[in-house]
């Protein structure tokens, strides 16, 4: 009996396991229920966004819920793709956000750092999901933060729900200049 509860326990951690292998392709999802920012001088605009542009440059993503917590998990992945200073032409960091997992009230405020950022960094791409389904999708945990990197084809080089180790860090830094 004692297995029995142990194993039904469990099974909800069974069910929202990540929907990204590496050496596969993405779960391919289209987004328009916002979608990526677009800057045209000082303003910004929303377009339609599909996993499909995901090709010709190595990806990183950074898959995060509408929270400070979630963006600060993996805060150190993206300050050492920032340190490396990889070429425009050959990496870009992708990073979507699940505006359906932001703390109820702040989804204006959420918007509003994400367009600041794509005025910081406006080679960057950001994306707004506005119902979370691409996190549905891709089954990623509720108020976290996923890396997926991705060579220039579009294969799951890394992927990982959650917080990465100086480690995990260190693979995917690696991972980015064997295949720039």
């Amino acid at each position: 009996m004692k297995h029995l509860l142990l194993l039904l326990s469990l099974l909800p951690a069974w069910a929202m396991a990540l929907n990204v292998n590496t050496g596969g392709n993405l779960p391919s999802i289209d987004i328009d229920n916002a979608g990526e920012l677009q800057l045209a001088g000082d303003d910004i605009s929303y377009s339609a966004w599909s996993t499909q542009q995901l090709n010709g440059k190595v990806m990183l993503i950074q898959a995060m819920a509408g929270r400070t917590s979630a963006k600060e998990l993996n805060a150190p992945m993206i300050e050492a793709v920032k340190q490396a200073k990889f070429g425009d032409d050959v990496y870009q960091t992708v990073t979507i956000v699940n505006l359906d997992d932001a703390i109820f009230g702040t989804s204006g405020f959420v918007k509003g750092k994400l367009k600041k950022n794509k005025k910081a960094f406006p080679k960057a791409s950001f994306v707004l999901d506005k119902k979370g389904e691409l996190f549905e999708l891709w089954q990623l945990k509720a108020k976290s933060s996923a890396i997926i990197l991705l060579d220039a084809s579009g294969t799951v080089l890394f992927a990982k729900d959650g917080e990465l180790n100086q480690q995990e860090i260190d693979q995917v830094i690696g991972l980015i200049e064997a295949n720039i």
